[in-house]
């Protein structure tokens, strides 16, 4: 009995130095969603042509895994980020934004003229009636409003340009994917 503790103890403490490996299967569906498998068979067959083999090794020797590395897909032919994201993925999720932040940006500049243009009229009727100086306050309230409203569009877009490039960056994304997002990104 003492002899059988004594293994028991000693592959408890042996057993985790040595670490583990497996295999893990990775693959991107058409909807650009990464998945894993630990098996082959559970990696449905129209993918199995994209699958990229990883080993997993798991060591308690203190060795620090390098970064994963973008990989090249056998059916594409191009480079993805180390979440197997292409460029495609990234362009996509940045063309809201961009339109959103040209949009307002037009809208604000028409409605700042606008807004200048009636401050202008409102100065030089001085002496009217008080109903048309009421009237041309209200108007420029309204003009303010909604050029406050095309500001707050620019400024939401250009946050979500720098936080998606920043994630892109993170990710490993070729930058080269990027020199079109305008301002607020590198």
């Amino acid at each position: 009995m003492k002899p059988l503790v004594i293994f028991l103890i000693l592959l408890v403490f042996i057993w985790p130095a040595q670490g583990f490996a497996f295999t893990a299967y990775k693959w991107m569906d058409e909807e650009g969603v990464v998945n894993f498998s630990d098996d082959l068979g559970r990696v449905p067959s129209q993918y199995r042509d994209r699958v990229k083999e990883e080993v997993v090794d798991d060591k308690a020797n203190g060795e620090v895994n390098s970064p994963p590395q973008p990989m090249l897909t056998k059916e594409e032919g191009r480079t993805t980020d180390i979440y197997g994201l292409s460029g495609g993925y990234w362009k996509e999720r940045v063309r809201p934004w961009k339109d959103q932040l040209k949009e307002a940006t037009e809208n604000y500049e028409k409605m700042q003229k606008k807004f200048l243009e009636s401050a202008e009229e409102l100065s030089q009727r001085r002496y009217g009636s008080r109903t048309q100086y009421k009237m041309n306050i209200i108007e420029l309230d309204r003009l303010n409003k909604e050029r406050m409203g095309y500001q707050a569009q620019i400024v939401e877009a250009k946050e979500m340009l720098a936080r998606i490039s920043r994630e892109a960056g993170e990710s490993g994304a070729d930058p080269e994917w990027f020199n079109d997002l305008g301002e607020g990104q590198n």
